[in-house]
């Protein structure tokens, strides 16, 4: 299977280059402000391309998935939306779920410890992708500032997806991170289609699995 990976296009979807593949997974910060109009948008674009299936998630900037969430799911009539819920395509187990460590006051936030922990807790041992907004702790969340490295990325998430026999994880949410990154027999990818700048210049990235 052909999978393509984007995240964090932040209501600038058409501005990206999308290749062609069996499966779309979107992990989350699809829209710029929430609002139930972007979504709209979006989902017409998603029934634009070609892939097969795909898979979306929220992020820390969907808020109407979060304020309203009846009205969000109805809007999302060309993907699969996940939230904490399960997906088989083709024989592959998917999970997806929206949470980040609390930054601020954005939507689908948990502080860090035991209330995020529980979120992860949810995810099927038997799990073949995993799709997080944000990133294990360690693992493609490096961001460099004036007083050096930082690594915000979920401290308990990075404990259970160790515990896990995933094939692939695929997350965004911090920009910077793009890229990929093998452990074991988990491949990582930060598929932020924005980069620092909030710029949709990050190309998607394309896996067969």
């Amino acid at each position: 299977m052909r999978i393509v990976c984007i995240s964090d296009t932040h209501s600038m979807h058409r501005q990206i280059q999308v290749p062609d593949g069996d499966l779309l997974i979107h992990a989350g910060d699809c829209l710029g402000v929430g609002t139930l109009e972007e979504l709209e948008d979006l989902d017409q674009w998603f029934s634009e391309l070609p892939h097969r299936n795909k898979i979306l998630i929220a992020g820390n900037h969907d808020w109407c998935f979060q304020d309203e969430p009846a009205d969000a799911r109805a809007r999302v009539r060309h993907a699969h939306y996940l939230q904490d819920s399960p997906l088989e395509v083709a024989g592959l187990r998917f999970w997806g779920s929206p949470w980040t460590p609390v930054f601020f006051n954005w939507a689908f936030n948990r502080e860090r410890g035991d209330a995020i922990a529980e979120r992860w807790a949810q995810i099927p041992q038997d799990t073949d992708v995993l799709i997080t907004h944000g990133p294990p702790a360690g693992i493609l969340d490096r961001i460099e500032s004036p007083s050096g490295s930082i690594h915000p990325g979920c401290e308990a998430l990075a404990e259970r997806v160790a515990n896990l026999p995933l094939k692939l994880h695929v997350f965004g949410h911090i920009h910077e991170g793009h890229g990929q990154h093998r452990i074991g027999d988990c491949l990582y990818v930060n598929a932020s289609s924005c980069n620092g700048r909030f710029q949709p210049e990050n190309p998607a990235i394309v896996i067969d699995l």
